[in-house]
């Protein structure tokens, strides 16, 4: 069969990084390739290159045996090429059917053809079994129905080659299964689907084809039926990973005495919409209390509150007993509360500022990297090399900036800063997010060894394995409120996802 895509020889280089080197690969249509490998590894470049939205140093692409030029996404798009990213690409504040049809609008260059963009709503929804008003604000539509929306308008513009990146990061079981369903009926029709993903078992449930990429090379191609977990972690780390790393079962540390305790928390928006109301929990010494719950549903504004990025409208904080007040963020860190934010590159970091820079922020007056009253620049080389060994972080040069890292190691780059603080109190939201095997091991151990030391942790999280791994407890939220609490041995992930949902217990929401 003549491959729909084939790379060959394909290279791209950075300021000091080697990120794509001398690829060949092909994609036949009706196949779904899974392409996997460490942050770093290149697997993103390699597909921005495809879809235009990098220059190659050396080799060319070919489409259908025909070597193409694309210059940007536009070409990538007008030669049947699609992309659904990490981050979605939705504009909040046009409807579904104004969405749909951007950049390829029905009608006159002076007048959209409203109806015409409704029906092409209507059409996909049939096809895909998908409710999705076609009127509804892009900003209004649940995760799920967002990403369904980025894949109708890669469809809707004719895409018979669709890459997705990353694509069940934020989505509850249920959803991830919906989309599993819907990226078979389109290998089914033929298209040639590529997923670009750290989850081993997804890979294993869905690729008919395997691709390991490391340190920017292509290091093997396994066949779905050939591959295990095991063997795809070995290729993309080269060496033995433990998949599931043990919380200490009956052997692990008591917790101790309640750290934080919420109650009663309210949290108001314009309109009365109410983010956040009556919640309440504990955590004590000791103990990771894990945090369930579909995005959107009071987890980033609870994370916001306890690290005093926002002020609640009732309620009140306890750390260890004492009542918190009006936190800030610098009381906050005082006070030995850390925070692994949701949004990496908004939150976390200042993506223009080199690494050591990045790596010393909120600790600019730490007496360790001062010398009479002036920053000294030889220690904080000294502190910032120390955290990038601590964490394996994959990079050129100290002085290089935030930017210029892939996405997982600039979570490694705010996992190394919070957690070398020793901090009483962590709040993680999504702190494994697009990070590659073999780092989530090393980030597992380490969060584990610093519960065993005494740490209370909040962690947030949709990986529902990961909770399950790492909590002690883990409490659902819905609606902004805390629904169930259960010991994380009594429960699995079907049960979670029908909490997280709704179907159970939304009698309380």
């Amino acid at each position: 069969m003549t491959p729909r895509v084939r790379l060959e020889g394909l290279s791209r280089s950075f300021p000091g990084v080697k990120a794509v080197r001398d690829v060949t690969l092909e994609f036949e249509p009706g196949r779904l390739y899974a392409l996997v490998g460490e942050n770093g590894a290149g697997k993103t470049t390699l597909m921005r290159l495809l879809y235009g939205m990098l220059r190659p140093d050396g080799g060319r692409i070919l489409l259908d045996d025909e070597p193409v030029r694309l210059r940007s996404s536009q070409d990538a798009l007008a030669a049947g090429l699609g992309m659904v990213h990490q981050h979605f690409m939705l504009v909040d504040t046009l409807t579904v059917a104004e969405n749909l049809v951007l950049g390829v609008e029905p009608g006159s260059p002076l007048r959209l053809d409203h109806e015409a963009a409704r029906e092409a709503v209507r059409e996909a929804s049939k096809r895909f079994a998908i409710e999705i008003d076609p009127d509804l604000p892009a900003g209004e539509l649940s995760v799920g129905q967002a990403q369904m929306v980025e894949i109708l308008k890669v469809l809707h513009r004719g895409a018979e080659f669709l890459i997705f990146d990353e694509p069940t990061g934020v989505l509850s079981p249920q959803e991830a299964a919906f989309l599993f369903d819907m990226l078979r009926r389109l290998t089914g029709e033929g298209k040639t689907v590529v997923l670009i993903t750290h989850k081993l078992d997804e890979v294993l449930a869905l690729a008919d084809t395997v691709d390991v990429m490391r340190r920017g090379a292509h290091v093997g191609r396994l066949e779905g039926d050939q591959a295990d977990a095991a063997r795809l972690a070995r290729m993309m780390v080269g060496r033995e990973v433990l998949l599931r790393v043990d919380r200490g079962g009956a052997e692990r540390p008591v917790p101790g005495a309640p750290l934080l305790q919420v109650r009663g928390l309210e949290l108001e928006r314009r309109g009365g919409r109410r983010p956040l109301h009556g919640l309440e929990f504990e955590i004590r010494e000791r103990e990771i209390l894990g945090l369930a719950g579909v995005e959107g549903n009071g987890q980033r504004e609870l994370a916001a509150l306890l690290t005093g990025l926002e002020r609640p409208d009732g309620g009140e904080i306890l750390l260890g007993g004492e009542p918190v007040g009006d936190l800030d963020p610098k009381q906050a860190r005082r006070l030995g509360i850390r925070h692994v934010p949701e949004d990496r590159q908004k939150s976390g970091l200042v993506l223009a500022m080199n690494l050591r820079e990045n790596l010393i922020l909120g600790e600019e007056d730490d007496p360790a990297i001062v010398t009479a009253g002036f920053h000294s620049a030889t220690r904080i080389d000294a502190l910032a090399r120390r955290r990038i060994e601590s964490i394996d972080l994959r990079m050129a040069d100290p002085g290089q900036a935030a930017a210029e890292l892939s996405g997982g190691n600039q979570q490694k780059l705010i996992l190394a800063r919070e957690l070398a603080a020793e901090p009483r109190l962590l709040v993680a939201a999504q702190p494994t997010r697009g990070v590659d095997v073999g780092a989530i091991e090393a980030i597992h151990r380490e969060l584990l060894a610093m519960r065993d030391r005494g740490l209370g942790m909040l962690l947030i999280s949709s990986e529902l394995g990961e909770l399950l791994s790492l909590s002690d407890r883990v409490a659902v939220i819905y609606k902004g409120r805390i629904v169930a609490i259960f010991d994380a041995d009594a429960v699995d992930e079907e049960e979670l996802g029908l909490w997280m949902t709704g179907a159970k217990g939304s009698g309380d929401a």
